[in-house]
């Protein structure tokens, strides 16, 4: 088994066409004077990286485990900056780190199949250290310097996949709204981290700003590395790894944010990434916006033939948004027409093409149920301690996944999840005979409606005060009186509430919070820190407004 897991994951390893490699983008760099050429290495920064290793982390091919090298981190100090500092000087790594023990976590689909299964790569903690240290400044060089496109939505700080879905929603609520029906596709890469071709990511990253020492360092990085799988004790033979980065590394994220990141070159749609998770939006309302689409997917499989990272066709789909959508049809990637569909799992929310949330209700409320069944039959003792705690751990994150995305305003949808809460508050030893209100008072929870109104108003004040990576400009409009900010008692930083023709915008999370936010006190909004609002907040919440 190990053998033949290692064989396929081999198998869709890129060989890289260096007769015929592209020319990099490198306009982002243009004017700015930057580059990243060297890295600094201190005891202090190599203590800050080694405090990071979580406790008893698998070990890699060295048999070191993070535990002991966090138990003797005093004594190895000195060497680890000596070796460090001649690593990054000299571009030599040594081989241990560039080996990797590969596990297979499945995926979903049928378990016979090696292709749903996903490549973990378990390497050396030394060298995930020293990948610690250069990813830190390669991410402060990329980020400071705005050389990622803001679509990207996947391993960035004050990015998400709630960013992701709330810039999404407000694009195709507003659009639609206007009358505008919305095609969506939604892009899906073969193999994506698995296949990026070495040399061309060397060109994109020198097209950055990234040389000298840094791209020696990375180049030998991604040369020469070796895999083998794992299996209940049971290792299969090393093979070259001739492609991609490693999943499971701690730089190859980055790299592959690096690599992704031009496919927004040449493309008009509105276009929205998170790691290799990839989707267009257009509005078609006339066929100028339906030749724009078919433009950009021109474009988006021209991109993917130049660099070597093929789309699995099969998996790309065409979703059409809006009433009044005629649903054309003709939409082709790379010669194949794409398949349409009625609904998509979107980064774990359900997108359906009338654009409502229901089915996202009843899948949440069902797989929460779910577990709320095992807890039942699992656990014998059922006190209020152990209860509450399985509920907020392995119940309620499903309840509150991206909650204001799709936060419901039917009382059927709001009921359906409530009664999720009802349950699990009856399971409590002795609250059998209580009523909702006096089970929630007894373990210390709210309604999930409540719930969601505090993630609404948690999500703007991180937006407002530029913790969140939105624009508060794209999301809200500032409520102005003679030119100047308005001045009312309660907030000093009100928003306009607009008039809109239709559920989907009426209820999308823009405007439905806006009301909430207005008839928040200073006191509560002008909070110092994220942690000083939540206290605030739920203060206000529970004696002002006396929501439970």
């Amino acid at each position: 088994m190990a053998d033949m897991f290692n064989e396929y994951f081999s198998s869709v390893f890129t060989k890289e066409n260096l007769n015929n490699i592209p020319k990099a983008d490198n306009s982002l760099v243009n004017g700015k004077n930057c580059s990243l050429e060297n890295i600094v290495i201190n005891q202090g920064r190599i203590a800050k990286a080694l405090g990071t290793l979580k406790i008893n982390k698998a070990a890699g091919v060295d048999e070191l485990n993070s535990s002991f090298l966090k138990g003797c981190a005093n004594g190895i100090m000195t060497p680890l900056e000596l070796i460090f500092k001649k690593s990054i000087d000299t571009g030599e790594i040594p081989s241990d780190w560039k080996q990797a023990n590969v596990s297979v976590i499945f995926k979903k689909g049928s378990k016979k199949e090696p292709g749903n299964y996903r490549p973990v790569s378990l390497t050396c903690h030394l060298g995930k250290i020293l990948e610690k240290i250069i990813k830190e400044d390669m991410v402060k060089y990329l980020e400071g310097n705005k050389l990622l496109f803001e679509s990207q939505h996947g391993f960035r700080n004050k990015k998400s996949c709630l960013t992701n879905l709330l810039e999404f929603t407000k694009y195709v609520s507003d659009r639609i709204d206007e009358g505008k029906p919305v095609d969506v596709v939604y892009l899906d890469f073969q193999k994506a981290f698995d296949k990026v071709p070495h040399e061309r990511l060397i060109i994109k990253l020198e097209a950055l700003g990234i040389g000298g020492n840094v791209i020696k360092w990375i180049r030998e990085w991604l040369r020469g590395r070796t895999q083998r799988v794992i299996i209940n004790g049971e290792e299969s033979k090393w093979i070259r790894v001739t492609s991609g980065v490693p999943q499971g590394s701690v730089l190859g994220p980055v790299l592959f944010l690096v690599f992704i990141n031009d496919l927004d070159s040449n493309i008009v749609s509105k276009i929205l990434k998170f790691a290799d998770d990839a989707k267009i939006a257009q509005a078609v309302h006339n066929v100028a916006g339906r030749n724009m689409l078919r433009e950009d997917l021109s474009n988006l499989y021209k991109w993917s033939e130049d660099w070597q990272m093929i789309f699995n066709i099969e998996k790309c789909k065409i979703m059409h948004i809006g009433n009044k959508n005629n649903s054309f049809d003709n939409y082709a990637l790379g010669g194949k027409i794409l398949e349409q569909v009625n609904e998509e799992n979107d980064l774990g929310v359900i997108i359906n093409d009338k654009f409502k949330v229901g089915k996202q209700c009843a899948k949440v409320s069902k797989k929460a149920n779910q577990v709320l069944g095992l807890i039942y039959r699992t656990f014998t003792c059922k006190s209020k301690k152990i209860v509450t705690q399985l509920y907020k751990s392995l119940v309620r994150p499903h309840l509150d996944y991206c909650s204001p995305v799709w936060r419901p305003h039917l009382q059927k949808d709001i009921n359906m999840l409530e009664k999720v809460q009802r349950r699990a508050t009856r399971m409590v030893e002795g609250y059998r005979g209580l009523d909702y209100f006096s089970r929630l008072k007894g373990m210390k929870l709210t309604t999930l409606e409540t719930r969601r109104l505090r993630a609404d108003l948690l999500e703007v004040f991180k937006i407002v005060n530029g913790l969140e990576g939105l624009s508060e400009e794209y999301f809200f409009e500032k409520r102005h009186v003679n030119g100047g900010a308005c001045g009312t008692r309660r907030n000093s930083h009100s928003f306009f509430k607009k008039r809109f023709r239709l559920d989907a915008a009426k209820y999308s999370f823009s405007n439905r919070v806006v009301k909430e936010w207005n008839g928040l006190p200073n006191r509560v909004i002008q909070a110092e820190s994220i942690n000083a609002f939540k206290g605030k907040l739920d203060d206000y919440m529970k004696h002002v407004r006396g929501l439970k």
